[in-house]
């Protein structure tokens, strides 16, 4: 067996070890940490001082003691989290400011190798080895980290990659048809417009060598794991497997399904995951919670009990592949963007499944807006290609049926559609504003 063979083999080993030895694992990495803190870290220097927290006491089972870090936090007082001079900097990113505003995150090359590590893992997890050939089809470039850091991973996993970024379906197919690669790497809302591109011109889509996609930014599955309309949609046009992905610039970690499709796998090595009730206990398996993460080996911005504000079920129990770490379900929604509409308490992605059940719907926005009586307001904005009575009954009976509210329904031209989703200084699509 070559060194690197060997290398990629012990990619990853540790989620199949007894609980007991990754729970001792991860002591060490706390404590190692804990320190890195109080010797580097401006910002939580201070804090340990002000609220007199002896860090040689703090374990994983009294973590709890520990006040969370919020994304508030983060944005006022961005550099104080950095942990090292600027000239030691290798890499900038910026957040997308979806729920608050940008935050800068410095990474050092010891970073980069971290995420290097993440990406791999998280590959192989995803039944990916080093005979793939991934097309990336997601930025690489504007201050974002999922491009990179997926570049970055293939790269460590011995593999190849296809840096195609968000192109047209012309382009993708182009270099599908050219390369032959075997993993796509994707937002899931995209794949439609491939697939229907595909049947437009005449493309032998089902056929190719395309075998799985990695899916980010977007859930394909519902709480119990079965596929949402999404990627119903997907699956039933095309024979591949989809793989979902969940993971933030914040903890510089991702949580990615096994073949097994039952949850994303935590990599302990990399941080330390509780998923907590409204008075911050830890919820039992099976249950929703906050993620709370605390991120393990990060030179350049480590952070402590990170509040991610997306809510999450927990599962604690040994996966059917074999591994011993926690997974996630799908993200149901963030705390801050539930919904109250009509008496109904709902999160954006309900919206979006019903919206995703119709074909004929390419593109759309939803628009939450506050009323004078402080309630929410929920305006759909759809295509003025779809407007019709037989298609306004038919979505309105969508709604009633699976989340019992109807949104309001407006329709605009395409164009005015597209330039509301797709902003030229975003690097994400705006399927989702608030007002």
């Amino acid at each position: 067996m070559s060194e690197q063979t060997e290398k990629l083999n012990n990619l990853g080993a540790i989620e199949f070890a007894d609980v007991e030895i990754i729970r001792q694992m991860q002591a060490h990495k706390l404590s190692v940490m804990l320190e890195y803190l109080q010797l580097h870290s401006p910002y939580y220097k201070t804090l340990f001082a002000d609220q007199k927290i002896d860090i040689k006491k703090i374990t994983l089972d009294n973590l709890k003691d520990l006040p969370f870090t919020t994304k508030d936090d983060l944005a006022k007082y961005n550099d104080q989290f950095l942990c090292v001079d600027k000239f030691q900097v290798a890499d900038y990113i910026t957040t997308s400011g979806t729920t608050s505003d940008p935050v800068t995150f410095y990474l050092t090359a010891k970073d980069l190798d971290r995420i290097a590590y993440n990406e791999a893992i998280s590959l192989q997890c995803a039944d990916s080895s080093s005979r793939d050939i991934f097309q990336i089809m997601i930025t690489i470039d504007k201050l974002f980290m999922a491009g990179m850091a997926y570049f970055l991973g293939i790269q460590k996993l011995n593999a190849a990659a296809i840096r195609v970024g968000p192109g047209t379906p012309n382009a993708q197919w182009e270099y599908i048809n050219r390369f032959k690669p075997t993993t796509l790497i994707a937002i899931p809302s995209f794949i439609p417009k491939l697939i229907e591109y595909a049947q437009e011109y005449h493309i032998d889509y089902k056929n190719t060598s395309i075998k799985k996609i990695v899916c980010l930014g977007e859930p394909v599955r519902q709480s119990d794991f079965t596929y949402n309309e999404l990627g119903k949609r997907i699956t039933s046009q095309w024979n591949v497997k989809l793989y979902s992905t969940y993971a933030s610039t914040e903890m510089s970690a991702a949580f990615t399904e096994c073949g097994h499709g039952n949850g994303g796998h935590s990599h302990p090595e990399l941080l330390i995951l509780e998923v907590v009730d409204e008075n911050g206990n830890m919820v039992k398996n099976g249950e929703s919670g906050e993620v709370v993460v605390t991120t393990l080996g990060v030179e350049g911005m480590p952070l402590l009990r990170y509040r991610t504000g997306d809510l999450c079920q927990v599962y604690y129990e040994k996966c059917s592949c074999g591994r011993n770490t926690t997974r996630l379900g799908p993200v149901m929604g963030r705390k801050q963007q539930m919904i109250k509409y009509k008496g109904t308490t709902l999160f954006p992605q309900s919206i979006f499944n019903v919206l995703d059940m119709l074909p004929q719907i390419k593109i759309y926005q939803v628009e939450i807006k506050r009323d004078e009586f402080n309630n929410d307001k929920v305006t759909v904005y759809l295509s003025n290609q779809n407007e019709s009575a037989h298609f306004t009954q038919e979505l309105t009976s969508l709604f009633k049926s699976k989340i019992r509210v109807t949104p309001y329904l407006e329709y605009i031209s395409e164009t005015d559609l597209i330039n509301r989703v797709h902003k030229s200084d975003r690097r994400k699509t705006e399927k989702i504003i608030y007002l």
